[in-house]
C-alpha cells in the first residue's frame, strides 16, 4: 500500500526535544528540580500525537511527510510512519516522559541538571528521527546524533576518568559503525537508485537481486551489531553505567541499544530471509544472549547486573530476528515491548535504591521492604514481567518466541536451547534484583533508606504496572501494537491472535517450565555461580573490553611515529612530502587505467624558437650543476626567461611582461632572503638522498607534462573564450581581453592572489626575524594507563 501524505505536524513532533533542549536550562535555573514537571509535558504531547497513528496504521495504513533539506543532493527531511516506527516512537516518548521526571528527582540539587536535560532532550530527538527517519542520509545523521548525544550523557560527570573514558569508548564503537553504515547506505543508493525508505520498502527484493547485497548485509550489520552492542562488542554497554541513572534507564529501555535492534527489524524485508542472514544473526544472537547473562550473574552491582541482561536481551533480539519466521518475529516485537517497560522500570528502580540507601551493590542490601515499599512492589512487578511469568506481557513474549523457536526446522533445537539457558539465567538476574535488596534481615546502609519522592518512583510504577495491563489486554494489545509492527517486518499485512493463557498443554508451554525450574534452581547457587564464572574469567584474562584498550594504545603509537616522521620540523621533509604526494596524484591515475595521453607529433620550429628552448634546457642544466643555493636560484630564473619570450613569440606580450617582472622579482627576493637565512651554502644531499629526489623530480614533472598533454588533446570548448571576446568591451568597458579577465571577470580572484602574496611576504619577513634555536625533538607521549570502568569483574 503507498504511503499517504501527512501535514508537518509529525516533523514538529521530532524537533521539539531540541526546542525543549534550549529552554531546559533556563527553566531549571527558574524551577530548580521542578522544571521537570513542565519539561515533561514535551514528550508526553509526543505519545499523544503517536497513538494518533496506532488505529490507521493496524489497519495497515502507513504515512510519510518530507521537507526538502538538500535537494540538489535528493535529501529530504522525511518520516515514515508504519507499524515499526509508531511503536518505537510510542516507547520512545512514553517512556521518555517518565525519564525526564526521574531526572528531575534524581539530580535534584545538582548545579549542572538544566544541562543535563538539555542533553536528554537531544538524546530523545535524535532517537525520534532515527527511528522515524525515510531519507536514509537524514536516517543516518540522527543516527550519528545518538552517538554524540550519548557520548556527553554517559560522561556528563566528566571530572571522573572512568566516566570519560566509557564515552569514549560508546562514542569510538558506535560512531565506527555508524562509518559502516553510511557505506551500506550509500552502495544501496548506488546500486537502486533509490533514498527513500518506504520507497525501497515498496520493492523488498530490490537489494537482495543486486550483487552488492553481501557488502550491503555486513555493512549494515556492521551499524547495527556495535550499536546494539552484539558480542564481541558488547563490552561499551556495561562500561555506560558510569552515566547518571536516568541515562542507564533511558538508554536501555527504549532509546540508543534499540537502534540496532530498529535498523535490523527495518531492513528485514530487504536484507532478511536469505542464508547469510539466517546464518549470521542467529550466530551472534545467541552468543550475545549467553556472554551477556553469565556475565550478569558474575556481578554484584545492580546496575551492571541489569547492562548484561540488557545485553543478552539484544542479542535474543537479533537471534530471533535472524530467524525471518513470522512466529519468532512475532515473540522479537512482544519481547521489545516487555522488556522496554520491565528493564526501564528497573533501572529506576536500582537508581532510587542507591539515591536513597547510598550503595547499589546487592551484598550490601537487604531488608529494604519496610522503608521502600512502593519501589519494593515496583521492582516485584517489573521482575516478575522479566522473569517471564504470568500475568504480565514478559511471560506472553516467552510463549510466543518458544513457538516460533521450537517450530524453525533449520536450527530450531539449538536456538530453543539457547533460549531457554538465556531466559532461565534472565529469571536468575530478575529474582536478585528484587529480592536480594528488599527482603531477607535488615543491612546497614551508607544513608538511612526511605523511600523517595514521587518523581523517583512515578516511572518504576506506571512501566510495571504497563507491563501487567498490556498482558491483561493481550488481545487489544496484539491488534493495536504487536500486528502492524509484525507486518513491518514481514512486509505484509498480518493478524495475529494473542492470550493471556494458553489454549492447551503444548511445546512452549513446557519449555516455559522448564526454563521457570532452571531459573529457580541457578538461583539458589547463585554465590557458587559468582564464585565460578569469576574463576573462569580470571583463568582467560583477557577479553574485548582490554583489547579496546590495546587498540587505542596502538593508534597512539602509531599516530606518535606517523608525525615524528612526517612532522620532523625540517622545510625540505615537508617539500619532500608534497612532491611525492603531488606526483603521485598526477602521475598514478594515467598508469592505473591505462589511459596515458599519445605523444604530439614534434613541430617544425624556426632556427629562433630552437634557439629559446635550448637556452631553457641550459638554463636547466645551469641549476643542476650549481655549487651554491645562490647560484642556483639565480640560474633558476633562467626558465622563466625563456617562457617569457615564448609568450612574446606567440602574441601574448602583457603576459610576457609579467612574466618578466615574476622572474626578476623572484629572483632579487629569493636571493635576498638567501642572504639573510643560516643556511648552508651547498646543497647538502649526496648519494642516496640525491637520487631519490631526483626520481621525485622526474615524477612530479613527468606526471605534470602528461596531464598537459591530456587536457590539451581533448576538443577545445571555445564558449568561454567567445563569452569574454563578445562581453569584454560592452560590459566590462575594456579592449584588453586579458586585463579585463584579470581585474573584472576574476576580480575576487585577483584579490585573493594579491592577499596570498602579502601573507606570503609577512611569512618571508617573520622568518627572516627569527632567531635560530637549537632544534627540540618531540617527546613521545607517556602511556596513560586507563581505569577500568565500574568495576565489572569482567575479563578486560
Amino acid at each position: 500500500m503507498t504511503p499517504a501524505l501527512i501535514d508537518d505536524t509529525t516533523l514538529y513532533a521530532v524537533l521539539a526535544p531540541f526546542a525543549a533542549a534550549v529552554v531546559a536550562p533556563f527553566l531549571t535555573r527558574w524551577f530548580k528540580h521542578n522544571a521537570a514537571w513542565l519539561l515533561a509535558i514535551v514528550p508526553a504531547l509526543i505519545f499523544l500525537h503517536f497513538t494518533g497513528f496506532v488505529e490507521p496504521v493496524s489497519k495497515g495504513e502507513s504515512f510519510v511527510a518530507a521537507k526538502a533539506w538538500a535537494p540538489s543532493y535528493g535529501v529530504n527531511f522525511s518520516v515514515y510512519v508504519d507499524g515499526l516506527s509508531t511503536l518505537f516512537a510510542l516507547l520512545i516518548s512514553g517512556i521518555g516522559t517518565f525519564i525526564i521526571l526521574y531526572a528531575g528527582g534524581y539530580l535534584k540539587g545538582h548545579p549542572q541538571q538544566g544541562r543535563f536535560f538539555s542533553f536528554l532532550f537531544m538524546f530523545m530527538g535524535s532517537m525520534l528521527g532515527l527511528v522515524l527517519g525515510n531519507n536514509l542520509i537524514s536516517l543516518f545523521i540522527f543516527w550519528e546524533l545518538t552517538s554524540i548525544t550519548s557520548f556527553l550523557l554517559i560522561g556528563f560527570d566528566h571530572l571522573r576518568a572512568a566516566s570519560r573514558r566509557a564515552a569514549l569508548q560508546a562514542l569510538v564503537v558506535t560512531g565506527g559503525g555508524g562509518l559502516a553504515l553510511l557505506a551500506g547506505f550509500i552502495l544501496i543508493i548506488s546500486a537502486t537508485g533509490e533514498i527513500e525508505m518506504s520507497v525501497l520498502l515498496s520493492s523488498p527484493d530490490i537489494i537482495k537481486d543486486t550483487a552488492l547485497y553481501v557488502p550491503i548485509f555486513f555493512l549494515v550489520l556492521g551499524g547495527a551489531f556495535t550499536k546494539s552492542a552484539q558480542f564481541p562488542f558488547h563490552f561499551w554497554l556495561p562500561n555506560a553505567m558510569e552515566a547518571p541513572t536516568p541515562v542507564s534507564a533511558y538508554l536501555h529501555s527504549a532509546t540508543m541499544v534499540k537502534a540496532g535492534v530498529y535498523l535490523l527489524m527495518r531492513m528485514h524485508p530487504l536484507l532478511g530471509g536469505t542464508e547469510l542472514w539466517t546464518t549470521v544473526l542467529p550466530l551472534f544472537g545467541g552468543v550475545t544472549l549467553l556472554v551477556g547473562t553469565i556475565l550478569a550473574v558474575r556481578q554484584t552491582d545492580l546496575k551492571l547486573m541489569l547492562a548484561y541482561t540488557t545485553v543478552a536481551s539484544l542479542g535474543l533480539l537479533v537471534m530471533l530476528t535472524g530467524t525471518s519466521q513470522e512466529k519468532a518475529l512475532e515473540g522479537a516485537v512482544l519481547y521489545l515491548l516487555a522488556h522496554s517497560l520491565f528493564k526501564g522500570a528497573l533501572f529506576m528502580v536500582a537508581g532510587t535504591i542507591d539515591h536513597e540507601a547510598g550503595t547499589r551493590d546487592i551484598t550490601k542490601l537487604g531488608g529494604l521492604r519496610s522503608a521502600m515499599p512502593i519501589t519494593f512492589v515496583a521492582a516485584c512487578l517489573a521482575a516478575l514481567s522479566m522473569a517471564g511469568l504470568p500475568p504480565f506481557i514478559g511471560f506472553i513474549a516467552k510463549e510466543v518466541l518458544y513457538y516460533g523457536t521450537w517450530g524453525w526446522l533449520e536450527l530450531g533445537l539449538p536456538i530453543t536451547v539457547t533460549a531457554v539457558v538465556g531466559n532461565a539465567l534472565m529469571l536468575v538476574i530478575a529474582a536478585a534484583v528484587a529480592i536480594k535488596p528488599f527482603l531477607g534481615p535488615k543491612v546497614e546502609t551508607p544513608k538511612h533508606a526511605h523511600e523517595g519522592p514521587v518523581l523517583l518512583f512515578a516511572g518504576p510504577v506506571f512501566l510495571s504496572v504497563t507491563g501487567l495491563g498490556l498482558a491483561l489486554i493481550a488481545h487489544t494489545t496484539g491488534e493495536l501494537l504487536i500486528g502492524p509492527t509484525l507486518s513491518s517486518l514481514v512486509g505484509q499485512t498480518t493478524e495475529i491472535e494473542l492470550h493471556l493463557w494458553p489454549t492447551s498443554i503444548n511445546a512452549p508451554l513446557l519449555l516455559s517450565l522448564v526454563t521457570i525450574g532452571l531459573g529457580i534452581v541457578l538461583f539458589t547457587q547463585i554465590d557458587r555461580l559468582r564464585g565460578l564464572i569469576g574463576s573462569i574469567l580470571t583463568a582467560i584474562g583477557w577479553g574485548p573490553d582490554k583489547g579496546f584498550d590495546q587498540f587505542v594504545a596502538g593508534i597512539v603509537g602509531l599516530s606518535w611515529r606517523i608525525t615524528r616522521l612526517l612532522q620532523s620540523g625540517k622545510m625540505q621533509t615537508y617539500m619532500m612530502l608534497t612532491f611525492i604526494f603531488t606526483g603521485a596524484a598526477v602521475l598514478l591515475p594515467g598508469f592505473l587505467t591505462d589511459s596515458l595521453p599519445a605523444m604530439p607529433k614534434m613541430p617544425d620550429y624556426r632556427f629562433y624558437e630552437w634557439g629559446i628552448l635550448l637556452i631553457a634546457f641550459f638554463g636547466l642544466i645551469a641549476v643542476l650543476v650549481a655549487n651554491t643555493r645562490l647560484t642556483a636560484i639565480v640560474s633558476l630564473g633562467i626558465q622563466g626567461f625563456a617562457v617569457a619570450l615564448i609568450f612574446m613569440m606567440f602574441g601574448a606580450p602583457d603576459l610576457s611582461f609579467t612574466q618578466f617582472m615574476v622572474e626578476t622579482l623572484s629572483v632579487v627576493i629569493l636571493a635576498l632572503v638567501m642572504t639573510r637565512l643560516n643556511l648552508s651554502p651547498s646543497d647538502h644531499r649526496h648519494g642516496l638522498a640525491a637520487i631519490v629526489t631526483g626520481i621525485v623530480a622526474i615524477g612530479v614533472g613527468l606526471g605534470l607534462t602528461l596531464t598537459l598533454l591530456a587536457i590539451t588533446q581533448q576538443p577545445f570548448d571555445s564558449r568561454l573564450s567567445d563569452f569574454f571576446a563578445q562581453f569584454s568591451r560592452s560590459i566590462a568597458h575594456g579592449r584588453n581581453i586579458v586585463n579585463v579577465i584579470i581585474v573584472d571577470f576574476r576580480g575576487f580572484d585577483t584579490l585573493g592572489e594579491i592577499a596570498v602574496v602579502v601573507l606570503a611576504g609577512l611569512c618571508v619577513l617573520a622568518l627572516i626575524r627569527v632567531r635560530t634555536k637549537p632544534e627540540k625533538p618531540i617527546e613521545k607521549p607517556e602511556t596513560v594507563s586507563q581505569p577500568t570502568s565500574a568495576q565489572t569483574g569482567e575479563v578486560r
